[in-house]
């Protein structure tokens, strides 16, 4: 059976992740190997350094090369929400044919009127999905071969700043790697973590990186919104160094170490960490008061107030959604159900990627598959799988280490 390989590249502002893979004729991901090292360069998601952002890209590539054993020439890679926009859009034609039949071309030219907004100079068009589609007034889930005169779709347009892609872009293609196509954070996010039945009867993803969170809307199968927050894990570990006079590496240490968003047995325990005697207590309310100012902004963010529409609730991931007790804090901020999503449908092979830091990358793999290098593929994710070789497992021993998005 004939293999392709495929690559993701997640470039985040704490941590570059490179992964390599090959998938079957049969929609069957092989994870091949993969390269995580610390960013550098870049801040809020973007370029700021050249040099440096490319050092560090081509240091994840080569580990991933090595455990693959092949040569990455190119992959799909992220766009931070730092620089995206939204809109929805919509588009009208009529069925032109004789018999009224809607062919494939019909699909395409509503797409192409709902895709003629006005775009400024400086913003790049990303995506032009699809939320749905009506055929003389009812809705239908694929038009393409279904009789009818007049065809409507509704999309969800997403933006990016002109500079900042072509920032990135030639940042990765100066190394001679290939660009595939760029996705939105949250989306590929999204690809790796949502069940089928949560998009199709209404969920939130909220990536939480480093310096972001993407938040993603899902109705009807369909992403309906799109938006980000100025707020991450280095917020966290910022809050922690101020409110505990410490350094910024030592408060993220801390974190890592004792973190935690509920307090517990220990929480009058008073630690010792390179003489620095740090109390439980208050980190625990350090931590509590971010991420609880964190949930309420996801809420206030999204397009209407009435959570009823969102019944599979909120879907955290990113490597915040690790701290322990986030989730009973998010139940309760949201009244909502709320779960730490990790990338799906991987075998039990998989200890390292299996973890909400690890989102975007595999999701990039998923959104191959799902689009190519468009918003177009009708293939199910039901029954797709990752597989990992046995031999990875050594480098799972080797503790690699899961640092946040």
């Amino acid at each position: 059976m004939k293999r392709t390989k495929i690559a993701a590249i997640d470039v985040g502002t704490t941590k570059i992740c490179t992964v390599m893979a090959d998938v079957d004729d049969n929609k069957n991901i092989r994870i091949l190997g993969y390269g995580i090292v610390p960013s550098e360069g870049l801040e809020r998601g973007l370029i700021t350094n050249n040099k440096t952002a490319a050092t560090s890209i081509t240091q994840s590539i080569k580990k991933a090369e090595k455990m693959a054993g092949c040569r990455l020439r190119s992959a799909f890679v992220n766009v931070a929400g730092t620089q995206m926009q939204s809109q929805n859009s919509r588009g009208v034609v009529s069925i032109p044919h004789n018999n009224e039949l809607v062919r494939t071309t019909d699909q395409k030219r509503a797409l192409d009127v709902a895709r003629n907004v006005e775009v400024p100079s400086e913003r790049r068009l990303l995506h032009v999905i699809p939320r749905s589609y009506t055929l003389d007034g009812q809705p239908i889930n694929n038009p393409v071969g279904l009789y009818g005169f007049r065809l409507d779709v509704e999309t969800h347009i997403v933006t990016a700043d002109s500079i900042s892609v072509q920032n990135l872009t030639k940042c990765i293609t100066s190394l001679g790697i290939g660009i595939d196509g760029l996705v939105l954070t949250s989306l590929a996010s999204a690809e790796a973590v949502l069940t089928e039945d949560e998009r199709q009867d209404g969920v939130v993803l909220a990536d939480i990186g480093g310096v972001t969170t993407d938040v993603a809307v899902y109705r009807n199968g369909n992403v309906s919104y799109t938006s980000s927050l100025p707020i991450g894990g280095c917020h966290i570990t910022n809050d922690i160094a101020i409110g505990m006079g410490l350094s910024v590496e030592l408060a993220e240490e801390i974190k890592l170490k004792y973190g935690n968003v509920l307090p517990s047995d220990n929480i009058d325990i008073t630690v010792t960490e390179q003489g620095y005697s740090i109390s439980c207590h208050d980190l625990y309310e350090i931590i509590y008061a971010r991420i609880e100012e964190l949930f309420r902004l996801i809420l206030l963010r999204l397009p209407e107030s009435n959570t009823q529409v969102i019944p599979s609730g909120l879907v955290i991931t990113g490597g915040s959604a690790n701290l322990p007790g986030i989730t009973r804090i998010g139940r309760e901020v949201a009244r909502l159900p709320v779960r730490a999503g990790t990338p799906l449908n991987l075998d039990n092979h998989s200890d390292t990627l299996s973890d909400p830091s690890y989102a975007t990358g595999i999701g990039l793999l998923y959104w191959k598959l799902m689009n190519g290098s468009s918003h177009a593929g009708n293939f199910s994710r039901s029954g797709w799988q990752i597989h990992l070789p046995k031999w990875l497992g050594y480098f799972r021993r080797q503790k690699i280490g899961a640092p946040q998005n």
